[in-house]
């Protein structure tokens, strides 16, 4: 795939994403643009692989090219930046006692915290996500409405 079609995919990953969701996440990005395996990813998620760019499907300067034309895309379409930590999923508590341990995943070979700063970032349709609550609050407005509440005609 030349890089044309690559900006392509990439812009219309994030349009679709932030339709459904409100946001867009670069590591589903990478999935939709099929350099990253749903597979891939939870091993990455629960720490059977130490960093992301390992298992993408993909060399860096692509990955670089999918990263940039996020934020090409986010910047016209004035989405928000906003930064979100990964941790390891699946972690135990000790003892079953306190707090989960929190370990946090790398993304990069490098561990470079700009580009780990840049994977970690999701952009966020602040319109679409305010319009997305509004749905969901009326769409359970309405099933509590219609469904039975026990408050209606008996049969005594």
């Amino acid at each position: 795939m030349n890089n044309g079609e690559l900006a392509g995919k990439v812009h219309s990953a994030v349009y679709h994403q932030c339709r459904s969701r409100g946001f867009a996440a670069p590591v589903d990005v990478l999935m939709d643009v099929g350099y990253l395996s749903r597979q891939d990813y939870e091993n990455w998620r629960y720490g059977r692989v130490d960093y992301l760019e390992r298992v993408c499907k993909a060399n860096l300067s692509k990955l670089s090219l999918v990263m940039r034309e996020m934020r090409s895309y986010a910047a016209k379409a004035g989405l928000k930046p906003s930064f979100c930590y990964y941790k390891r999923w699946g972690t135990q508590k000790k003892n079953g006692q306190g707090r989960k341990p929190v370990i946090p995943l790398r993304f990069s070979k490098s561990g470079n915290p700009e580009i780990e700063r840049r994977y970690a970032t999701h952009f966020v349709d602040l319109k679409r996500t305010s319009q997305l609550k509004e749905d969901r609050a009326a769409k359970q407005t309405g099933q509590s409405e219609a469904s039975p509440d026990g408050g209606g005609a008996s049969n005594s």
